[in-house]
């Protein structure tokens, strides 16, 4: 994986203040997609903005906040090419990599405190996957599979 690329990080008007948080403590380049103000706006817009950044290469990985972080993990997951995990803790954030692949990761601003929420980021960005006996079952994630059943 190509560690030169940003990270990308999005967020609706309640999980703007923890993307800002977060995005500061990325080590390296990073792609702001927004919101970036506390005025209502519509999840899925930012969902679809960075699983597209990550989709097409554009950015490495992404990272995703909303107030559940349910809504933008759906609108981000609707991309064929993305694996959003909504992780609670940084065992689901080091689980969601090792063993789904996950490209990006989706927190909820209302259920997840600061520390946690930096510590399952810090675990996310360092955690490869894992690849072995998790690559039948990352394959069977794809579209393509799928449909075949």
């Amino acid at each position: 994986m190509d560690t030169s690329l940003p990270i990308a990080f999005g967020a609706d008007h309640a999980g703007v203040a923890l993307k800002d948080l977060l995005r500061e403590a990325v080590d390296g380049p990073v792609l702001d997609l927004g919101t970036h103000g506390p005025d209502s706006v519509d999840y899925p817009d930012f969902g679809v903005a960075v699983a597209n950044a990550v989709a097409s290469g554009r950015a490495r990985l992404g990272v995703l906040v909303c107030g559940s972080g349910i809504g933008i993990s759906i609108a981000a997951n609707r991309n064929p090419a993305i694996r959003c995990a909504l992780v609670q803790d940084a065992t689901g954030a080091r689980l969601a990599r090792e063993h789904n692949d996950a490209n990006i990761i989706a927190l909820g601003a209302r259920m997840i405190g600061t520390e946690v929420a930096l510590e399952a980021l810090r675990v996310f960005l360092a955690t490869p996957y894992a690849g072995g006996r998790h690559s039948q079952r990352v394959v069977k994630l794809s579209p393509e599979w799928t449909e075949t059943r």
